[in-house]
C-alpha cells in the first residue's frame, strides 16, 4: 500500500461514519481530521511501512481517548505529534532489537547466496542505522529532526509545537545533524574495519 493509499484509509469521514458522539469527545474527531493526515505523513516519513503507520496512529488516538475525563490538552497538535513520535520511537526500538537478532542469523548463514542478501541488506541498514541514529540523540535534537526533517514542518511550525524560538529549533537541527554525521561516519568505519 503506497503512503496516499494508507493516508485514506486512515483519514475519516464524519459524513459517511454515522457514528454518534458525546459531545466531550468531538475534539477528538476533530482532531483526527485536522491533523490525521498530517500525522500518518509523519509517521510514514518515520516508521516507513504502512502496518507500523497504522498501529502508531491508532495507537495515538487510542491515547488522547482514554486521557483522564477526555480533558482536552492545552495545545491538541503538539499533545498529537508528541505522543505520536513517541509511540514511533518505541516500534523503532523494538526494530532494532529484531534487526539485530536478524542479523546475527544471516552472519550465520551459508554463504550460498550472501551476495544479493548484503545488497538487500545494506540499503535496509543504512535505512535503520539513520533511524537508530535519531533514536539516539538527546530528546530536543530528535523532535526537532522528526518534526522538521520526516514531518516536514517548517521551522515557525515546529518551533510553535515545541515551543521554542524559530532560531532555536535551527541551531538543534544543526546540532542532530552534525551529531547524526558523525555517528553514521564511525559507524560504517567499524563496520569496514570488522570485513
Amino acid at each position: 500500500m503506497s503512503q496516499s493509499r494508507a493516508i485514506a484509509s486512515l483519514t475519516l469521514d464524519f459524513g459517511l461514519a454515522g457514528v454518534v458522539v458525546e459531545k466531550s469527545q468531538m475534539w477528538i474527531l476533530a482532531a483526527m481530521k485536522d491533523y490525521g493526515p498530517a500525522m500518518v505523513h509523519l509517521l510514514w516519513r518515520i516508521l516507513g511501512n504502512d502496518d507500523d503507520v497504522c498501529d502508531a496512529y491508532q495507537e495515538t488516538f487510542l491515547r488522547i481517548a482514554h486521557l483522564p475525563d477526555l480533558q482536552k490538552p492545552d495545545n491538541v497538535r503538539a499533545y498529537l505529534y508528541r505522543t505520536a513520535t513517541n509511540i514511533a520511537l518505541s516500534i523503532l526500538r523494538g526494530k532494532q532489537i529484531r534487526s539485530r537478532a536478524l542479523s546475527h542469523l544471516v552472519r550465520e548463514r551459508s554463504m550460498e547466496g550472501r551476495a544479493a542478501v548484503e545488497m538487500e541488506l545494506d540499503v535496509q541498514l543504512l535505512c535503520g542505522q539513520l533511524r537508530d541514529a535519531v533514536v539516539r540523540l538527546p530528546e530536543y535534537l530528535s523532535d526537532v529532526i522528526i518534526l522538521h526533517d520526516l514531518g516536514e514542518l517548517s521551522y515557525p511550525e515546529v518551533a510553535k509545537i515545541i515551543g521554542i524560538r524559530t532560531a532555536t529549533v535551527r541551531v538543534y537541527r544543526h546540532r542532530a545533524m552534525t551529531l547524526l554525521a558523525s555517528w553514521l561516519r564511525r559507524d560504517n568505519s567499524e563496520d569496514e574495519v570488522c570485513l
